[in-house]
C-alpha cells in the first residue's frame, strides 16, 4: 500500500469477509521477533553421540 489511508482502508474492508466459507482475520503486518536457541535436541551436546540404537 503506498499510503496509510490505503492500508487502513484494505484491513478494513477484508477484516472479518468471508472467503471459501472461512472468515478472513486481517491484521497490519509486524516484523518478525527474534527467536532464542533453545539448544536442545539430538547432535548438540556430547551425550547424545553416545545414545546410538
Amino acid at each position: 500500500m503506498s499510503t496509510e489511508a490505503e492500508e487502513t482502508a484494505a484491513i478494513e474492508a477484508l477484516d472479518g469477509a468471508e472467503w471459501m466459507g472461512r472468515n478472513l482475520k486481517v491484521n497490519k503486518a509486524k516484523p518478525r521477533e527474534e527467536k532464542k536457541s533453545f539448544g536442545g535436541g539430538w547432535g548438540n551436546d556430547n551425550r547424545s553421540a553416545s545414545r546410538r540404537y
